[in-house]
């Protein structure tokens, strides 16, 4: 008797994982979704005649976007990925060579915010029938070496397919890593160009449809009867809410626990907007770039309770904010690695889980912080919002505004439908405090890796995960000059983003934080050369609000307050890209955002003849006696 033979389907290796990535769906609480909606794609030799070709011949069942740079798609699918609450993300496809090189700095963005997308990137023939090939780099110790190895470091699981067959694990171990909570990130499948066009005889149940369930793991009984311990005996306990909140969606959870207990919630950058402003627990952005109002708590903290956050070192204050002498900390974390950080006690779970086992376990017990404690933060919050209400505040319509002046004027007009996008510059530190967030996805500031040129990508990435939302991408005169060519997708999709572009002539940041550690804005100015061979001349002709019409884009041009209210008004109601110029003012004699409640260490020289260095040496090492390493 013969046994029948499986059936198969005879397919290029490419055309196979194409049609396997159409059959991956992700689940969670009953709600399931594409695992990899879409491909972006730049096409050379290295990928045209193999994915190219594959996703020409899948149609509709496996969606295209256009690039016009490889860094730029990635930033978009991660865009995509965070607005979908990592449920859904995207693929890349790049040739070889530059192609390929040009995804690490997108791949490192993607792993360190924990972040899902799919890397396919052509690579060198793996037959070797011509050694070299074009854009191949050689390595005299190594023949299976090629430009792909430089995504294994940024990459949470890398593959090199070298025979059709191996696709199969591959595949597999890729979209495990996609769809898991803890390990998710940047996935590279490298592609020899050879493999992607040989054919094979696939196995049927390859392509079957599969749905990866994204787990909730809940806590160790052990782990939770310790941080209800904890919990009780704080007199003054305090919540840092980072990404995880969000990712795992557990925003409701978080403001029901905070309501319950009155425990005061900061924020991070990831995690803001993980508490409405006006609920009553929110106290802000903590940190070098946070309120007053949770610095001062932060500093006098007995308990630190993070959820979900790796308690970076703006968030620390580079080791200098947790004061207290016995302060404690207790990490919920769907990870183990960030939830022993700081000697914590570690509550290894998912922040959903994590909260409703805590909150539930706390109930029972009729826990609440004392009175007197929550009278505390809510006058403090108080306080705050009046200093933000004099940030924002416009007394002379007729005047160039500040760039804290153009967050009010958005502060007036958004709904909780908007999404504001940021990454790099002084924009950051003044939306971490003064921004009023109305829901949780609508405050995408990238600051995991804060790179330059995300914003604008990433725009269109959450405005195809969310159509119909206004997505305003908020960029700074340098940021935009890193990386303006997706405004060309933006326009050929018709993807109705906002681009905010705030003019000040420079690198303003790093100008004033090379001011403040005696290196004297040197570099930092976009203006000619003087006499002295520095860049202290007249500002450049740049005119960015030109360049953006250059690439289609609808621009407006807001000289004053006034104008800048009408530009921004009519930009979001408009129905297609739409761009709004705006040079600030930066005098010192005009008010702006309050100062940095919180140290940063940038080490500053230790040895200068220079008095600006040796006046910062002296304040930093005033800083780092304060720095502590929690044991």
């Amino acid at each position: 008797m013969t046994t029948p033979r499986a059936a198969t389907r005879r397919l290029t290796t490419a055309q196979a994982l194409i049609a396997f990535l159409a059959r991956q769906y992700t689940e969670r609480d009953g709600r399931r979704r594409r695992l990899v909606a879409a491909t972006w794609g730049i096409f050379g030799h290295g990928n045209v005649a193999g994915i190219g070709q594959a996703l020409v011949e899948s149609g509709p069942a496996m969606p295209y976007l256009q690039g016009r740079n490889e860094q730029a798609m990635v930033h978009a699918a991660v865009g995509y990925a965070r607005q979908s609450g990592r449920l859904s993300a995207q693929a890349v496809t790049t040739s070889i060579g530059p192609g390929a090189t040009n995804l690490v700095t997108g791949a490192a963005l993607a792993t360190v915010n924990h972040l899902p997308v799919l890397l396919l990137p052509g690579d060198t023939f793996a037959t070797r029938p011509a050694d070299p090939v074009l854009q191949q780099l050689e390595v005299p110790y190594a023949g299976d070496v090629s430009v792909n190895d430089c995504l294994r470091p940024v990459s949470r699981y890398f593959d090199r397919v070298t025979r059709p067959e191996a696709l199969i694990p591959a595949a597999l171990q890729a979209m495990r890593t996609l769809a898991d909570p803890a390990g998710t990130g940047a996935v590279t499948l490298a592609l020899p160009q050879d493999v992607q066009a040989e054919a094979y005889d696939w196995p049927a149940e390859f392509f079957a449809e599969r749905v990866w369930h994204v787990r909730r793991p809940a806590p160790d009984p052990y782990e939770l009867e310790q941080a209800v311990r904890a919990v009780r005996s704080a007199r003054r306990p305090l919540i840092v809410a980072g990404g995880g909140v969000h990712h795992s969606a557990a925003e409701e959870t978080l403001a029901a626990f905070a309501a319950a207990t009155r425990i005061p919630v900061a924020s991070t950058q990831a995690g803001k907007g993980s508490l409405r402003h006006d609920h009553p627990a929110d106290v802000g952005g903590i940190g070098h770039t946070g309120t007053a109002t949770a610095d001062a708590l932060a500093r006098e903290a007995d308990l630190v309770i993070g959820v979900g956050t790796r308690y970076t070192d703006f968030t620390t204050a580079s080791s200098t904010l947790f004061a207290g002498p016995a302060v404690r900390f207790l990490n919920l974390n769907v990870t183990g690695f960030d939830a022993h950080k700081l000697a914590a006690l570690p509550l290894v779970a998912d922040a959903r889980t994590g909260l409703e086992a805590l909150g539930a376990a706390l109930h029972e017990r009729g826990h609440r912080v004392d009175a007197g404690y929550e009278s505390e933060y809510a006058a403090a919050k108080d306080r705050w919002e009046r200093r933000v209400d004099a940030a924002f505040a416009t007394p002379d319509p007729d005047a160039r505004p500040t760039q804290a002046q153009v967050l009010g004027l958005l502060d007036a007009l958004v709904t909780e439908d908007d999404i504001l996008i940021n990454a790099a510059g002084s924009l950051p530190g003044d939306l971490h405090k003064l921004w009023r967030t109305r829901s949780p996805r609508q405050y995408h500031v990238e600051y995991g890796y804060s790179c330059m040129g995300y914003e604008i990508p990433a725009a269109i990435g959450v405005q195809l995960a969310a159509p119909g939302r206004p997505v305003w991408a908020l960029v700074g005169d340098g940021t935009y000059l890193m990386n303006p060519t997706e405004i060309v997708t933006a326009v050929q999709e018709s993807l109705p983003i906002k681009l905010v572009i705030l003019q000040n002539h420079g690198y303003a940041s790093i100008g004033g934080l090379s001011e403040s550690v005696g290196a004297e804005r040197f570099g930092t100015a976009y203006r000619y050369r003087d006499g002295d061979g520095g860049y202290t001349g007249f500002p450049l002709p740049l005119d960015l609000a030109a360049n953006a019409a250059s690439l289609g884009m609808r621009v407006l041009r807001a000289k004053s307050v006034a104008d800048l209210r009408a530009a921004l008004t009519e930009a979001r109601g408009a129905d297609r890209p739409t761009c709004v110029y705006v040079e600030t003012e930066t005098a010192d004699t005009v008010s702006g955002p309050p100062p940095a409640q919180a140290w940063w260490d940038v080490p500053v020289a230790e040895t200068a003849t220079r008095p600006s260095a040796a006046e910062a040496r002296e304040e930093y090492d005033r800083q780092i006696a304060a720095r502590r390493r929690h044991l």
